[in-house]
């Protein structure tokens, strides 16, 4: 790899560089493609997470850039040699860390055509395609998750597609404030509250200070084993209640569909009438959870979302659509566009003055927007509802055999109920009798022998499982859904935890 240390002058008689000629494209293109199939076809023997120390690049790479152009076929080598080994490799079948995220040829695919076009889809004008396949896609999309039609552009409403999650929460944030603001006056931001649980993201006190909120005004209401870490209508109305009377202005509650920690789900209905009560915009977080909402076996953990004000999901997630693709519908979509609407000269044309077109700048947070909805258009054409159904079942029912294994071996425990196709298991305190640390609780105990067995369990590379404390509880969250996942993964993850706590709890007790 060159560098800047092997500078010539510059006489200006280069040729002239063609950055997009069509044959050396196709030769490259062809190149990269390969590598990326072999890639796959290999990806199961590299170590799930990555093995190397921090600062492990600066040492293979040059201090600076090269002067000299280089072949593609030697870059793809050092991409080989010393990028790979620094990844942690998402698309591992033995991949069950935080939440998936799921590729597929069709995402891939559709996300190439999307780079290859390379439009910036900020208005209509700009690239018509892009501003009317998305509405189109989206509404799809609604109708396979059976929103309510009040929250397809058929009914009224409508949806787009933001980067991540936290741009969904924080749109809709910034819309319910302002909202609220011009009945309330500006002047009195302060007084603004917002609301989740104590296991909502914390994308939402983030959203929530990037939009003015007084951190102090932001909420967490606890929840609890006894309702499976759902927030109840119960708490929120009490901490409502004791906000009113001190002055505050409910503003805005964030119910999650599937959290983080353990897939818990806030029960809507209750939660949305609460709301509605005290005239607070309800947003939905299904982040991970909605792609199971297509089946209809799990449809009901929506029920009550008609009663809500936003909802959104990640496609990037379990939905075989690569990041970045979050999808958010919204009922008020004027709410969005008079908090996010700028309008400059320079933009101006015909067909947004008609205000017969959408200008989805006016609905997310920066001006420039990428053709996300081309791949998610491929994802959901080349699958179809059908197989897209198969894909969720498939790791569902893997999840569940993982599940089984652990009621066999008597050491361990399921912590808490499973929804979806996330385990959270851990040894069991049971097992801590003889080997309870001086001085520490027996919970403490078990928190840090399942800690210590995690590690462990990483540090081989043969799986990759992270970890949440759920009411004080430490547990090893297992997360089937990498697009290359086969029961026989599950079987031998389960093998290898057991042989791992096998050395541990040997060890412990000797």
């Amino acid at each position: 790899m060159g560098s800047f240390h092997n500078e010539k002058p510059d006489t200006g008689t280069a040729g002239t560089m063609k950055p997009l000629d069509p044959e050396e494209f196709r030769r490259q293109g062809h190149l990269v493609i390969d590598f990326l199939a072999d890639y796959y076809k290999n990806v199961e023997k590299y170590p799930v997470r990555s093995q190397v120390e921090p600062g492990y690049l600066k040492k293979r790479l040059p201090d600076s850039a090269p002067y000299d152009a280089e072949p593609i076929e030697e870059i793809l080598r050092d991409v080989q040699n010393d990028i790979v080994p620094g990844l942690t490799h998402w698309q591992s079948p033995n991949y069950y860390a935080y939440f998936p995220s799921s590729g597929s040829i069709a995402g891939f695919l559709g996300e190439m055509l999307s780079t290859g076009f390379n439009v910036v889809g900020f208005n209509w004008m700009s690239s018509p395609a892009a501003t009317e396949l998305e509405s189109i896609v989206m509404d799809w999309l609604g109708k396979m998750l059976k929103l309510p039609s009040e929250f397809l552009f058929s009914g009224g409403g409508g949806g787009v597609l933001q980067g991540t999650t936290c741009e969904a929460i924080l749109c809709t944030i910034v819309a319910a404030r302002d909202q609220m603001l011009r009945k309330i006056g500006r002047e009195n931001i302060n007084k603004l509250v917002v609301y989740g649980s104590d296991q909502t993201h914390s994308a939402l006190q983030k959203a929530a200070q990037i939009a003015g909120i007084h951190p102090s005004n932001f909420r967490a209401v606890s929840t609890s084993r006894a309702t499976a870490f759902g927030l109840t209508a119960e708490a929120l109305r009490a901490q409502i209640v004791s906000d009113v009377e001190s002055g505050m202005v409910p503003l805005f509650l964030c119910a999650t569909i599937g959290t983080t920690s353990s897939t818990a789900v806030d029960p809507l209905m209750p939660l949305c009438a609460v709301a509605k009560e005290f005239g607070i915009w309800v947003h939905v977080d299904a982040a991970y959870a909605g792609s199971a909402c297509i089946c209809p076996e799990y449809r009901h953990f929506l029920d009550g979302v008609e009663n809500a004000d936003s909802f959104s999901f990640n496609a990037h997630k379990w939905f075989l659509t690569t990041l970045d693709c979050c999808c958010l519908w919204v009922k008020n979509p004027s709410a969005l566009v008079k908090a996010l609407s700028t309008y400059p000269e320079y933009l101006r044309n015909k067909a947004s003055d008609t205000k017969q077109v959408i200008d989805y700048k006016d609905w997310q947070i920066t001006l420039s927007r990428r053709f996300r909805s081309l791949k998610l258009w491929l994802v959901i054409r080349n699958y179809g509802v059908a197989n897209l159904r198969k894909f969720l079942r498939s790791h569902i029912k893997m999840a569940k055999n993982f599940q089984g294994l652990i009621g066999m071996d008597k050491r361990f425990e399921v912590v808490v109920p499973r929804n979806f196709a996330t385990v959270c298991f851990r040894i069991s305190p049971i097992e801590m009798g003889g080997n309870q640390q001086l001085n520490v609780s027996k919970e403490e105990a078990t928190n840090n022998v399942n800690a210590k067995l995690l590690e462990t369990i990483n540090e081989s590379g043969k799986i990759y499982m992270t970890h949440a404390v759920i009411g004080g509880v430490y547990v090893m969250r297992f997360a089937v859904g990498a697009s290359l996942t086969e029961n026989r993964h599950v079987n031998l993850a389960w093998k290898i935890v057991q042989e791992h706590a096998n050395a541990l709890l040997n060890t412990s007790s000797s």
